[in-house]
């Protein structure tokens, strides 16, 4: 009687991903690369479509930022790409004015909602251009209003023609009082006599032009200057009567 030879049992090819190692124990299963999500700092627009929009853009974000200028959590830019959502860098718009309470001073690329403690900016600034549709700026408003901005505010130089919105119930309702006060700000929004708009600070001084801000700021860090010399001064001479300044403070 022939003894039957014990078939070989045919090697079965493991799964994808599944590759044996030389002890017979499974690989790791490969996994493909995260892809990584580019935010661009530039929606390829121009700031500004002439000097007239411009000029505003500048006034209404210098002033702002004087006005919180020794607040460390107050965060003021001006056309800022804000992402609202991780992941979808398809939603985003740059604001001409952008107000972040609770958010620290400093540089940015763009404003990243996610990397910010998810704080929704507050305020928003549009200053309109001839180039600027009602299609776009109510696509505007409807952005601003689905994703949390508290008070909005537009104005056409051109034509005089402001219009503010302030978050309520039912989300960012008209304004039509005038004057208006920013609840956020305490700024005020009021007409010159010539319909133009004027805005002032909580103090009640009017917003000034970014040379008359710069003038302002050199007439003050010239004041310090001299106020420090004349200490200086004043110490030498005291030093040279034989006085410790120091021990007379």
């Amino acid at each position: 009687m022939v003894s039957q030879l014990p078939q070989p049992q045919p090697q079965l090819n493991p799964p994808l991903g599944q590759a044996q190692s030389a002890r017979g124990q499974a690989a790791p299963r490969l996994e493909a690369p995260k892809t990584t999500i580019e935010y661009p700092e530039s929606d390829g627009k121009p700031i500004a479509d002439n000097t007239q929009q411009f000029r505003w853009i500048v006034v209404i974000k210098e002033n702002i930022e004087a006005i919180y200028a020794e607040d460390p959590a107050v965060f003021v830019a001006g056309d800022l790409l804000w992402y609202p959502v991780e992941g979808r860098n398809d939603i985003c718009t740059a604001p001409d004015t952008l107000v972040v309470f609770g958010r620290p001073k400093g540089d940015r690329g763009s404003y990243q909602q996610w990397k910010e403690n998810n704080i929704v900016p507050q305020v928003a600034f549009e200053i309109l251009s001839p180039s600027n549709s009602r299609i776009e700026m109510g696509r505007k408003l409807l952005f601003y209003n689905r994703y949390g901005i508290e008070e909005y505010y537009v104005y056409d130089p051109a034509r005089y023609a402001f219009e503010a919105w302030h978050r309520g119930e039912t989300g960012l309702e008209p304004q039509d009082a005038e004057p208006l006060i920013s609840p956020r700000l305490g700024i005020r929004f009021d007409r010159s006599p010539t319909g133009e708009l004027e805005i002032f600070r909580p103090d009640g001084s009017p917003f000034e032009s970014f040379q008359q801000l710069q003038a302002r700021a050199n007439q003050a860090e010239a004041k310090a200057a001299t106020a420090e010399a004349r200490a200086a001064a004043l110490a030498e001479k005291l030093r040279e009567l034989g006085f410790d300044p120091e021990q007379l403070s």
